[in-house]
């Protein structure tokens, strides 16, 4: 199968995982996605390892590396020094889409910024990411998605305001702004692409952290004008109790989500072995649920802890109505969707190891894309310089200037 974004070259001159992460996509989805490096220091996110991130492993699998970078080709180049300039902007006239996440500062001090790339390729595609936007008077300022997506953008004051008597902010998943933010880029890039292809007009994109955030936020933020707060409940008092959360046997969670609870409340009483519900006075439809709420979650809790999750598993498989078992990151590699779907395939890393990474979660054909590890740090530069029709002695040359690795 041809991949849809086969032929695509995506320049990329970015850190950390929020931009990076895009090019993981658009890797995924068939483009030859290079990577430019400082031939010493690297991106940043190759050492990262903190609050007890450790790599695990044999040959130590760096999972913050590999899941934003894996699929690329890595190539370091000094882009501060003219020699190593020059040699980005020669990747840049065969590049469809330069992709960066550099502040503007650095844009305009290393040279790099719309006009100067548009100068070699007027046709290329120049996609920013950033963490406030690239208008306003934060438009200059660095941002993480701990700050800009989920601190600033409310994401933490509504998860915090969600915790009873929270004795200080709800923290965020690591990347979780990040991974959302770079699928976002890339589904603008697929989308700048096709406007290229039929109107000939290259765009200039912008995507920030802030701005996916009230994305991501946007019931409660176009709600806030007019409710002092999200409507939040007591799980006791569940305006519909088959929307709610409920303890098993085992101290296991599951969750019913059945918004349409008329129509599933028999199926679901019967699941239970309880049909004797279905008719209860009390229970019997929505209104009567919604005024005996609290008797009825009060009677559901009972039946959930009657069993443990996995006997539940099994007795709801076959319901009509939505719900699913609260699982752990590390049961997700042993669902059986996950695994029909092929969302965790298995990768080789450089050094011969095997781990499982997280495929970006569109899929072309009905077939999974075949995720290949990150890069080592330069190790394409020679390939990709030599693809340019720079000659071996040229490259000698750059190596003596270190203006490449």
């Amino acid at each position: 199968m041809e991949q849809a974004l086969a032929g695509i070259r995506v320049l990329e001159v970015a850190h950390w995982w929020f931009v990076p992460s895009a090019g993981a996509v658009l890797a995924d989805w068939g483009a030859d996605v290079i990577k430019v490096e400082h031939p010493v220091t690297g991106d940043p996110q190759r050492g990262l390892i903190t609050s007890g991130l450790l790599p695990v492993g044999k040959g130590g699998f760096n999972f913050m590396w590999e899941q934003p970078n894996r699929g690329k080709r890595s190539i370091g180049i000094d882009i501060a020094a003219p020699a190593g300039r020059e040699l980005l902007y020669r990747l840049a006239e065969t590049s469809d889409v330069f992709l960066t996440s550099f502040l503007p500062g650095a844009r305009r001090r290393l040279e790099i910024d719309v006009e100067q790339i548009r100068a070699r390729n007027p046709n290329i595609i120049y996609v920013r990411g950033s963490g406030q936007g690239a208008r306003g008077p934060d438009a200059e300022k660095g941002g993480y998605d701990g700050a800009s997506f989920w601190a600033r953008g409310g994401l933490a004051a509504a998860f915090t305001g969600s915790v009873p008597d929270a004795e200080h902010p709800v923290g965020q998943r690591p990347a979780f702004g990040d991974g959302i933010g770079g699928l976002t880029i890339a589904g603008g890039i697929a989308a700048a692409l096709f406007r290229r292809e039929r109107s000939g007009k290259p765009s200039v994109l912008d995507i920030s952290l802030l701005g996916t955030a009230c994305w991501v936020l946007s019931p409660d933020i176009t709600s806030s004008p007019f409710l002092p707060k999200f409507p939040t409940f007591n799980r006791k008092l569940a305006p519909n109790p088959l929307v709610n959360q409920y303890r098993t046997k085992d101290d296991r969670w599951l969750i019913l989500i059945m918004l349409q609870p008329d129509r599933f409340w028999a199926d679901f009483c019967r699941h239970l072995d309880r049909p004797d519900l279905i008719d209860d006075p009390r229970f019997a439809e929505g209104t009567k649920r919604f005024e005996n709420r609290e008797a009825c979650v009060d009677e559901l809790d009972r039946v959930f802890a009657s069993r443990t999750l996995d006997e539940w598993r099994e007795k709801l498989d076959t319901m009509d109505g939505v719900w699913a078992p609260m699982q752990t990151p590390r049961e997700i590699h042993e669902d059986r969707q996950v695994i029909a779907n092929g969302y965790l395939p298995e990768v080789e890393g450089s050094d011969g190891s095997r781990f499982k990474l997280a495929q970006s979660p569109v899929q072309f054909d009905e077939v999974a894309p075949a995720l290949k590890s990150a890069p080592e740090h330069g190790q394409h530069t020679e390939e990709v310089l030599l693809e340019l029709g720079i000659s071996w002695d040229e490259i000698a040359e750059y190596k003596r200037a270190k203006a490449i690795l």
